[in-house]
């Protein structure tokens, strides 16, 4: 461990939502969930007010709407404006310091030693926590964010997580093990629900019945780099760096069926489209890959996932399509999937097969899966898909808002955005001409 509190955790708020609530005025106060709105789905974020009826993350859509009162809103994510306001809060924490390492879109450490003129002392680092805040808050709009600061990178996430949402702890070196061993073994990374029932099942409920555990008896509990590693977390031994710009390992992409499929040509057909993303992602980046990956979920739940490693990597969808088209004949679809996935791993900055290529004969023909269509585009889809809760669209006359619902040929639509106060819904045609997608509003501008 540092010998001074020296690094920083940030975690937004219930972000999706948070962003959700800034944008719909409406919604402000409200219970608002955020993921997958068929009857499929998965929650990504609840907001607070949902969270008090126990809406939570990765919980099904179907059960939070039995847990949350009518009036709460279901929505479908906006990545597009989760990035955008990510990336302010981001370049916030650069002003720190350059070592930021984000660990998700709404979750970054910083090493304040790195940054210019950073006095280190508890008075002095919870100060600067506290202008960090204020910052995101009057950037974002009123996005909110709880900080911790302490000795290593386990503690600052563990201060993080005391005193949410908005909140500020900083602990003073030295004070490690008395904010740590209260805590249930739970709030210790690498501790999942199986870890923790053997856990509990040896009499381990606290961080502190964790300390107390020889070495020999973790290894024998959880296998030897696991039961390693829970023995040092139980003493607040962490010694990771701050790492900035994470390398990143894997361009995937899945989905959740609202029936289980079973037919090898409609799976084909998904797998062409999910090879078409990642290819084209994977360009965008200038990465290849080598290993293709498919991920099955079965009827029943269980999941398994098939590898393939090619001798080059490759950035081509129609051979990532042609690859998972065999690990998935090979896995089968008896009984149903529910959830197929393609993913591409084993990166690298070019794609090693361009190197040896030539103009002196026909590209290899592959005869396994067909070229991957492209994504259709909104106006090509069939009226009640082109629109989904929550999605942000203009209207020629109406002008700016977001979808509120639809069904039976007709989209309702509130009309309103971060600067205005709650505004009107009408119900038009779903295929009304002067009604178009938008792009995220900005919170900045009256537009």
């Amino acid at each position: 461990m540092r010998r001074e509190a020296s690094i920083l955790h940030l975690d937004l708020d219930a972000f999706f939502a948070a962003v959700e609530q800034r944008d719909k005025p409406s919604l402000r106060g409200r219970p608002v969930v955020v993921g997958g709105v068929g009857g499929r789905g998965v929650v990504a974020t609840a907001s607070y007010e949902a969270r008090a009826y126990g809406a939570r993350s990765a919980m099904s859509t179907a059960e939070a709407r039995r847990r949350c009162p009518s009036g709460t809103a279901f929505l479908g994510g906006r990545f597009a404006a989760y990035r955008r306001t990510s990336d302010v809060v981001m370049d916030l924490l650069r002003e720190l310091s350059p070592l930021v390492e984000p660990v998700s879109i709404d979750e970054a450490y910083v090493d304040l030693t790195a940054g210019p003129g950073n006095d280190l002392s508890v008075s002095d680092v919870t100060e600067l926590a506290r202008g960090l805040k204020e910052c995101i808050a009057a950037a974002t709009g009123g996005v909110t964010g709880s900080v911790g600061i302490g000795s290593s990178k386990l503690m600052a996430k563990i201060a993080s997580d005391l005193q949410k949402p908005d909140g500020l702890v900083v602990v003073p070196p030295g004070q490690e093990l008395t904010v740590l061993h209260p805590l249930p073994v739970t709030r210790l990374g690498g501790v999942g629900p199986a870890t923790a029932e053997r856990l509990h099942q040896v009499g381990v409920k606290t961080v502190a019945d964790l300390a107390a555990k020889s070495l020999p008896d973790l290894v024998a509990l959880a296998g030897r780099a696991h039961g390693a590693g829970l023995h040092a977390l139980a003493r607040a031994e962490d010694d990771r760096a701050v790492v900035p710009d994470r390398e990143v390992k894997s361009v995937s992409h899945e989905e959740t069926f609202e029936r289980d499929l079973t037919d090898l040509d409609v799976l084909g057909r998904e797998i062409d489209s999910m090879a078409a993303r990642v290819g084209a992602r994977l360009r965008k980046s200038a990465y290849s890959g080598r290993t293709v990956t498919v991920k099955l979920r079965r009827y029943d739940f269980t999941t398994l996932t098939r590898s393939q490693t090619l001798p080059q990597p490759t950035d081509d969808a129609r051979l990532i399509a042609a690859t998972a088209r065999r690990l998935l004949a090979e896995a089968g679809a008896a009984g149903g999937l529910r959830l197929l996935g393609v993913g591409v791993s084993g990166l690298s900055l070019y794609a090693q097969g361009d190197l040896f290529a030539t103009d002196d004969g026909p590209e290899p023909e592959l005869t396994a899966a067909p070229e991957a269509e492209p994504e259709p585009e909104p106006a090509e889809l069939p009226i009640e898909k082109r629109w989904w809760p929550g999605q942000d669209v203009r209207h020629d006359e109406l002008g700016a808002g977001w979808v509120w619902g639809r069904g039976l040929g007709r989209v309702t639509v509130r009309f309103e955005g971060p600067l205005t106060p709650p505004g009107p819904v009408r119900t038009l045609a779903a295929d009304d001409p002067l009604l178009h997608p938008a792009e995220p509003p900005d919170w900045r501008t009256t537009e």
